[in-house]
């Protein structure tokens, strides 16, 4: 077992490793920023050791630094956490050549998954669901109705060298097609110079739902069921639950399958997450793998009770897993708390908190390394807080986060808590019935002060 953890990350996250480190008994070492000087993760870890100024690129992303910091501590592990160098494949590697261990993937399985080109092909070979759709360029319309017709309408016809949602279209029947077909070449041409086309089948009213996994040094996985991610505002997630109000027993099965699917076949060491769209008919299609510990890990962990983090040290020392899945005997949901202005279309609100009460009870978990005094940098994510609450029902688990939430109060700095207390009684989430694009439609309300 390891003697020493560097965490090369800071706030809760770093906050979250060392607690579980002080609890293996391993020495931990923090690292931090100038402007990350009074953290708690600073304070609590056994060293710490400046790394440079504010600017990520001179402090958390200059592995130059971090190297140094862990070489200067006898620390003989590092432990990433998420962003950052998470999922850095130079990084990965040059941990290797110092003989530090990287808990974390390897620089292949991080290059493999990384690119998502790489990794469909790679998991449509494992067997796992992908979108279907063109395997590349379609070259001619006649093509274009024999892919469509292959693929099953609805299907979205996406420009190659799009962003920004140019160049897409989405066709519900065949007569529609060859407009769709003229007018997004020409949109794509007018945009990016190049009107080479691709399809994929649009995907209804999707959820985005993850499958936590954990493989070991000897091939084997397991998953630890799903979570939740659809409400999200511009890709960015605001709250995860589980398990899903959609889930059926049979879908989580299938998902459990392929993920495990998937991580054996790439013989993947240590905890990841597979990340699949769902559409409104439970055909689920992969998405992504992150190959690191995802922020919204918490609600797993008090669903299972079982500590992730624990079992990134485990598998990286060499322990083998048990190999046994697991599904959710409790409901859990996370509010992340981010520094930013829900009234004022979620501005970063960096600043001095004034007044923090954080809230308790049985069943509130509170992963958080701010305090009254803190002063937030605007240097970094803006989030401060996650809030889980747990329950024997999902019900029960909203009514113990509304309680929650307001008991939460921060001050000298605005937060999204208002934002969660309208989501909270919002009758479609009430319901479970959302997809990613529910903030689209959610209007927050302004909330009278008294």
């Amino acid at each position: 077992m390891f003697k020493k953890i560097l965490i090369a990350n800071r706030g809760e996250i770093a906050l979250r490793v060392i607690r579980t480190c002080k609890e293996m008994g391993i020495k931990t070492v923090a690292v931090y920023s100038t402007a990350d000087e009074e953290s708690l993760h600073v304070k609590f870890a056994d060293e710490a050791v400046c790394i440079g100024p504010p600017a990520s690129s001179e402090s958390y992303l200059k592995m130059s630094n971090v190297i140094a910091a862990a070489e200067i501590t006898n620390a003989d592990a590092i432990h990433p956490g998420y962003g950052f160098l998470s999922e850095n494949a130079k990084f990965s590697k040059i941990c290797d050549e110092h003989g530090i261990k990287f808990i974390g993937a390897s620089p292949e399985m991080i290059d493999r998954m990384g690119d998502k080109a790489n990794a469909k092909a790679t998991m449509k070979a494992a067997g796992v669901p992908c979108v279907p759709g063109s395997e590349g360029v379609i070259e001619t319309f006649e093509e274009c109705e024999k892919v469509a017709v292959e693929t099953g309408y609805p299907v979205m016809l996406k420009a190659s060298a799009g962003g920004g949602g140019k160049g897409m279209r989405a066709v519900w029947k065949p007569e529609d097609l060859k407009d769709a077909w003229d007018s997004a070449r020409q949109e794509s041409k007018a945009a990016f110079g190049n009107d080479d086309m691709y399809m994929e089948k649009l995907i209804e009213e999707p959820r985005h739902i993850e499958i936590q996994i954990v493989g070991d040094s000897r091939g084997k996985a397991c998953h630890l069921s799903e979570r939740d991610c659809s409400v999200q505002r511009r890709h960015q997630k605001l709250t995860e639950e589980t398990p899903s109000p959609f889930m059926t027993k049979k879908l989580r099965d299938d998902m459990g399958i392929a993920a495990v699917r998937a991580a054996e076949y790439i013989k993947y060491e240590g905890a990841g997450t597979v990340e699949f769209l769902v559409d409104k008919h439970r055909n689920f299609y992969f998405m992504e793998m992150n190959t690191r510990i995802q922020v919204e890990h918490p609600i797993t962990e008090q669903v299972i009770d079982f500590d992730l983090i624990r079992e990134q040290i485990l598998v990286a020392a060499g322990v083998p897993i048990s190999g046994k899945n697991y599904t959710p005997k409790l409901h859990s949901i996370e509010c992340r708390i981010n520094a930013e202005d829900p009234f004022n279309g979620f501005r970063p609100s960096p600043g001095v908190i004034t007044t923090l009460h954080a809230p308790g009870g049985h069943g509130v978990r509170l992963d958080t390394h701010v305090y009254a005094g803190y002063a937030i940098p605007p240097n970094y994510d803006s989030m401060i807080a996650k809030l889980i609450t747990t329950a024997q029902t999902r019900e029960e688990a909203i009514n113990k986060m509304k309680r929650a939430l307001d008991e939460f109060v921060i001050e000298g700095i605005k937060t999204t808590i208002p934002f969660h207390r309208q989501l909270m009684d919002h009758p479609d989430y009430l319901a479970g019935n959302y997809t990613t694009k529910f903030m689209e439609d959610f209007v927050i309300e302004k909330e009278i002060e008294e």
